[in-house]
């Protein structure tokens, strides 16, 4: 199960820097998540100052 990004996300691109497969990217409002590149590790929701990513 792949995550996402909720509308917590501040955009301080923290979990962007720590995706080890670059499944994140800046979107319009908050950053995205690819669900068919993410690979389920978790990294971004450790790393992010506001707990934006979760689990979808």
């Amino acid at each position: 199960m792949a995550y996402k990004i909720t509308e917590e996300c501040i955009n301080c691109g923290a979990c962007a820097d720590e995706c080890p497969v670059s499944a994140i990217t800046e979107g319009d409002a908050t950053y995205v998540i690819d669900a068919d590149a993410c690979i389920d590790c978790g990294a971004c929701a450790g790393t992010c100052p506001v707990g934006a990513p979760v689990e979808a």
